[in-house]
This record gives C-alpha cells, sequence and structure tokens, in this order.
C-alpha cells in the first residue's frame, strides 16, 4: 500500500488498539459466518457468484430504493401499496434464503423454490390487482378469491420458517387452530364458511397479514433499517467501539465495560440481538478474555448489552415506531420516555461487570493502547447522520419517512467523505488528490449499493416476522381471545397486581422465545399489554413492561440466541453463558417492576426534577444491592447472610415508597460498611499490621 501519512499511522494504532491480539483467541470471519448460520436465521442465506449475484444485487437494491420511493411519494390504497410489498418481500425472499442451511450451495436455487416464489408473489399481487373488487365483496369472495388466500399464507409461512424460525409459527399456528374452534366449534359454522371467513379476515383485511405491524414496517422500519445499513458503512460502528475504549476502557475491567458501552450504542441502529452479538462481539470478547474474564462471563456480557441495544432509544432496534403507532403517541415522546429505563438498565449491567472486575482483581486496557482523543475529534463528524435523524424527528420539521429518507442521504454523503479522507491518507508517495477522489467516490457508491442490499435483506426478515405478528393479532380479535387472557389473569391475581405482573412476565418470555424485536413487541402489544391496561396499569407502563420482557427473551435459557451466539464466539458453555447473561441483566427484570408501580420514571403525569432523580437514585442503589447478593464481592468475599441482606434492601430501594426507601438504604448501607471493616481487618491480619484498603 505504500507509505502512510502521520494521520494513517495513527488510525492503524488506533485500530489495533481493539483488535483481538491472540490468533487462537480471534474469531475468524469463518467462525462468525458459522455462528451467525447456526443462531441468527437471517444469515442462512444463499451464495450468489458472477452474474447470479450481480442479478440478485440490483433487484435486492432497486427494491429497497422502491421502497424509499413509494413510503415518500405513494397515495395508492393500503390494500395496494402493502400487498405489492409483500409479493416484492415474497420474491427476494426465496432468491436470498434457501430450505434449510443444509441447501446452501453456489449460484443455486431448486425448482420448487422457484415455483413457490412464483405463486406467492402472484397471490399478493393478484389482491393488488384486484384490490377495490375485493374491498366491495368483504365476506363474499369467491372460491378462488379463498384458494388464492390460502396459497399465499402457507407460502409466507414457509418463507417464515426459513428466515425467522419455527417458534413464532407455533404461536400463530395454534392460534388458527384455535380461530377454527371458534367458528366452528362455538358458532357452529360449516368447515367452508369458518374457511373463507378466516382467510378473508387474515388475508384481505387490514386486520391481518397487512395489519399494523407490516404498515409500520413498510412505512418506517424498512427505511430505518436502510439508514442503519447506510450507518455500518460509513464506520460509526468503529466509532462507537473506539469511543467506548476511550471513556471506560481504562478502568478495571474495562474491556467489559467497553463491551457494554459499545453494544448499547451499535444495538440499537442494528435492530437484532444476535447479529449485534457477533459482530460486536467479534470485538470485544476476545478483549475481555485477553484481560481476564471467563469465557463465559465474555459472552454473557456481550449478550446481555447487545440486547439491551434493543430498548435504547432513540432508535430501540426500530420497534419505537410501532410502540408510537399502538400507543398513539409522537414517536419522539416515546423516544425521551424510553431514556431513564435504558440508562438503568446498562447501569445494573456495569455495576455487575464493576464487582466481577474488581472480585477477579482486572486491570483495564493501558492508557498507551487506547484512541487518543484527538482521533475521536476528527471524526466525531461520522456521528451527523444520526444526529441530523434525531433533530429531524424530535423537531417535527419533517414527516418519519422524510427524515428517514433525509438521513439516508446525509450518510451516503458523510461515508463518500470518510472514505475520500482515508484513500488521501494512505496515497501513494507522490500521488495528487484527485486519483484518491475517484477511489473515495467509486468505494462510496459500491458501499451505498451495499447499503441498499443489505437495507433489502434486512426487510425481508422484519417484514415477514411482523406478517406473522398480524396473523397473531388478527386471530385473537376474532375470536376475543385476548379478553379471555385478560379475564384469566386478572381472576387469578384478583387485587394483588404484583401477581399479574408476573404472570404477564412469564407470558412475555414465552412468546417472545426466538422472536425478532419488532415482531416481538407486535405480538406483546396484542396479548399481553393489554392484561396489565384492565389490571389498571397506565397504557404507556403497560406496553413497555411487555417489550422489556418480550425482549429478554434472548437471553433467557432455553431459547436464549443472542447468549448462544456470545457463547459460540467465546468458546464457553451456553447453558452457563445464558445463565450469566440472565444474571447480568437483572436490571430487565426488575426496572419494569419500577415503572409499572412508579410510572414518573417514564415522565408520566406531573412530576418534578426532584421526582426523577429520587425515583432513579432509589433504583440504582437498589440494583446495587441486587446486584452486589448475585456477585457475592465487595471488597471482600459476601457471606451468604449479608447477600440475602443486600438482595432484600436492594428489592425495597426498588419499590416506590419512602418507608421502603429507608429500610432498603439502611440495609444495603449496613452490608457495605460491615464489608469494609472486614475486608480492612482481613488485609490488616494478611499484613502483619494494620492497612487502609483500597476503595472499590
Amino acid at each position: 500500500m505504500g507509505k502512510f501519512s502521520k494521520k494513517s499511522k495513527e488510525k492503524v494504532v488506533i485500530d489495533s488498539a481493539f483488535s483481538a491480539a491472540p490468533a487462537d483467541d480471534a474469531a475468524t470471519a469463518a467462525d462468525l459466518d458459522d455462528v451467525m448460520r447456526k443462531y441468527d436465521k437471517e444469515s442462512n442465506t444463499r451464495i450468489w457468484e458472477g452474474i447470479p449475484k450481480i442479478i440478485v444485487t440490483i433487484i435486492t437494491a432497486v427494491f429497497s430504493v422502491y421502497c424509499i420511493g413509494m413510503t415518500l411519494f405513494s397515495t395508492a390504497l393500503p390494500e395496494v401499496r402493502l400487498t405489492v410489498f409483500m409479493g416484492c418481500i415474497i420474491v427476494i425472499g426465496f432468491l436470498n434464503y434457501p430450505a434449510n442451511k443444509h441447501h446452501v450451495k453456489q449460484n443455486s436455487i431448486p425448482w420448487y423454490d422457484l415455483i413457490l416464489m412464483a405463486v406467492g408473489a402472484a397471490c399478493f399481487f393478484y389482491f393488488a390487482i384486484n384490490a377495490q373488487a375485493i374491498i366491495n365483496k368483504a365476506t363474499r369472495i369467491a372460491p378462488l378469491d379463498v384458494a388464492i388466500g390460502i396459497i399465499g399464507i402457507l407460502v409466507l409461512i414457509e418463507l417464515c420458517r426459513r428466515c425467522v424460525g419455527i417458534p413464532i409459527l407455533c404461536v400463530a399456528g395454534a392460534l388458527v387452530i384455535y380461530a377454527f374452534y371458534y367458528y366452528i366449534g362455538v358458532h357452529d359454522t360449516s368447515f367452508y364458511s369458518s374457511l373463507k371467513t378466516i382467510i378473508y379476515k387474515l388475508f384481505y383485511t387490514t386486520g391481518g397479514v397487512i395489519g399494523t405491524p407490516v404498515n409500520v414496517c413498510y412505512t418506517y422500519i424498512v427505511l430505518f433499517i436502510i439508514f442503519g445499513a447506510f450507518l455500518e458503512r460509513t464506520g460509526i460502528a468503529n466509532f462507537f467501539i473506539a469511543f467506548a475504549n476511550r471513556i471506560a476502557g481504562w478502568s478495571s475491567g474495562g474491556p467489559a465495560k467497553v463491551a457494554v458501552i459499545s453494544s448499547a450504542l451499535c444495538g440499537m441502529v442494528s435492530g437484532s440481538s444476535v447479529g449485534n452479538t457477533v459482530t460486536t462481539g467479534s470485538v470485544t470478547i476476545p478483549m475481555m478474555k485477553k484481560t481476564g474474564y471467563k469465557p463465559e462471563f465474555a459472552g454473557a456480557v456481550e449478550a446481555a448489552a447487545s440486547t439491551g441495544g434493543q430498548i435504547m432509544p432513540p432508535i430501540m432496534g426500530a420497534a419505537a415506531f410501532l410502540m408510537a403507532e399502538y400507543m398513539n403517541l409522537p414517536y419522539s415522546t416515546v423516544a425521551v420516555k424510553a431514556i431513564l429505563p435504558a440508562i438503568l438498565y446498562f447501569t445494573g449491567i456495569f455495576i455487575s461487570v464493576h464487582l466481577e472486575a474488581k472480585k477477579l482483581g482486572l486491570k483495564g486496557i493501558s492508557k498507551a493502547e487506547l484512541p487518543k482523543w484527538s482521533y475521536l475529534g476528527k471524526n466525531c463528524y461520522l456521528m451527523l447522520p444520526l444526529v441530523l435523524l434525531v433533530w429531524l424527528v424530535s423537531s417535527g420539521t419533517k414527516t418519519m419517512a422524510s427524515s428517514a429518507a433525509i438521513s439516508i442521504g446525509a450518510a451516503f454523503i458523510i461515508g463518500m467523505i470518510n472514505l475520500v479522507a482515508t484513500e488521501y491518507q494512505e496515497r501513494e508517495p507522490g500521488e495528487g488528490f484527485g486519483a484518491a477522489l475517484k477511489r473515495g467516490v467509486i468505494k462510496s457508491l459500491n458501499a451505498a449499493l451495499d447499503a441498499l442490499v443489505a437495507g433489502g435483506k434486512g426487510a425481508i426478515t422484519v417484514a415477514v416476522a411482523c406478517a406473522m405478528a398480524g396473523i397473531i393479532a388478527g386471530c385473537i380479535t376474532v375470536t376475543g381471545l385476548a379478553n379471555q387472557l385478560i379475564g384469566a389473569i386478572v381472576d387469578v391475581a384478583q387485587n394483588a397486581t404484583i401477581i399479574g405482573l408476573l404472570l404477564t412476565m412469564v407470558c412475555c418470555i414465552i412468546l417472545g422465545m426466538g422472536v425478532p424485536t419488532t415482531a416481538n413487541y407486535c405480538i406483546m402489544a396484542a396479548t399481553c399489554a393489554p392484561i396489565l391496561i384492565k389490571l389498571g396499569f397506565p397504557i404507556v407502563a403497560a406496553h413497555f413492561f411487555v417489550f422489556y420482557f418480550g425482549i429478554v427473551a434472548d437471553i433467557t435459557p432455553p431459547v436464549a440466541l443472542a447468549a448462544y451466539a456470545g457463547s459460540a464466539i467465546a468458546k464457553a458453555n451456553p447453558m452457563k453463558t445464558g445463565l450469566n447473561a440472565t444474571k447480568l441483566a437483572i436490571a430487565a427484570f426488575i426496572v419494569p417492576f419500577i415503572f409499572a408501580y412508579s410510572p414518573k420514571m417514564l415522565f408520566e403525569g406531573d412530576i418534578t426534577a426532584y421526582d426523577v432523580i429520587s425515583v432513579s437514585l432509589s433504583a440504582i442503589l437498589g440494583l446495587f444491592g441486587v446486584a452486589l447478593a448475585l456477585n457475592g464481592h465487595l471488597f471482600t468475599k459476601v457471606n451468604p447472610l449479608f447477600r440475602v441482606i443486600a438482595a432484600a434492601g436492594g428489592l425495597c430501594l426498588i419499590y416506590p415508597g419512602l418507608v421502603t426507601d429507608l429500610i432498603g438504604l439502611s440495609a444495603v448501607g449496613a452490608v457495605c460498611v460491615a464489608q469494609y471493616f472486614i475486608a480492612k481487618a482481613q488485609h490488616g491480619h494478611a499484613a502483619g499490621t494494620p492497612t487502609k484498603s483500597a476503595v472499590s
């Protein structure tokens, strides 16, 4: 490559600061690909090379451009726009996803996949072409319409199996069976009449496949997926990791804290717990192992932090837009309400990581290896597209779709500037600016094409999962099952709201297993949120509660996909990694109960700065008490009795109320003071003379 300039040399030094040094610890590209294919359905894609690759690339990129254009300018009926969108999803879905991971062969697509792709897409396009006539028919649809609806749904189910997974299909299948039972068994209608009604409701109305989830996916989420793809290709992910290194890398057990910060920042953009665990974890997990963390702990830290990225505003893995739609609130309001719970979640993980580092006596990264502030300052312009997006959305100057489109354009320009600057810094001796500019522009155009393709591929899984969520919501609506479920839990809970919260928590974790972020929330909003609203909890608190517990399914055994992906990179026991991740993310199991009983944390009602500070401070102290009890180390080993006292005190601090706060503060404070003097005595005894213990 020739000689580098001074700036280029600095960049190389910076990059080496967060590279996994030992070759035997580093996850190779092939290893990461295997991990993604095993734990992330989105990665089991066909391999295209040569001319077929060019054709598929063009089709996928054109689809992304089509989504941007249609979202901004189309005024067609929802039944037309959404069915055309789903027909395109079927096409690019079967072009990218084989029947299973064993069928991944270069430039190969079986004849039956071509038939499924053509027939499935044709069903949706048929509806788009005849939308007005079918709307006028209502439930009087013809047998041909019924057959087309059945085929369209079955092909969609097969694509869902390929790119999303089985769990969501089990839920949808059970509810469809229940819908048949409801019409045939309860209302005593014939099988064909029941079939016709169900197909009409699920395929030909905006209360099924093309319901609210797909509408929000088409209107907002796809654009933000494309925006996230552009951000990744501007180098913002590396900037986030460098920034996290500079902030926390020097402290005790620094690499784990770096993982927490960088995964929070990257995860909110990626929208995938598993994907973020693998991409960010390929850098952070080897760093943690090198520092001295156990493999199962290193994998757990990354999984817990990456999962938390889905609740990190302003993007929240694209679920924020769905929450705004379901709660009928402005997106900016949802993002603001999510700030404090997200901070508490990551504070809880941070506390656990710090206690573990002190327990193991781990050091941080040497300051010589950390990124320079000057480097971060020179590259902070990479944040501009994200800052622009937040400003446009929060100010209300543009619609959500327009804001996303403008931000995509800004990301492209910033990416071009970054690539041109890099090419200029790494130019050959005597080479002029023109050659570097040409290479930078070509690379930026290739990166833009790559981002459009990545955005199109990313839209497949989200759209299919949202379609399944629409089927689930449709079945629940037409059968009235939600009211029965609500009634059952309310009857069990009676006046004990804590029982209702616990039962809802269990439902959310079970229903959220193996389901992508956006579809996860759609299911929770349709099935579990109404339970809490019926129990008397505010709408916002109910929706945030179910969203949090749906998300933590990614790190809760037995289907802890993010934790298992982290264990694969760390070469650790999957179940131990999952249990460690659950323990680290204890805040995710506690914080929802806090804002359920104290909606002030979500900035609900008449609140003052004092209210917010007091609730936050007591919650942080409570999380510290619980983390201390789980970790079992503060200055020195904590005996079992003190651990019980710390846990009880932490829970008292978490429960809103002056009396419980005072009891909790006294309990946790007493344990801390006792541990300090015990450690001091032990240290003095070991040294032979009393000496002052180091403060943790």
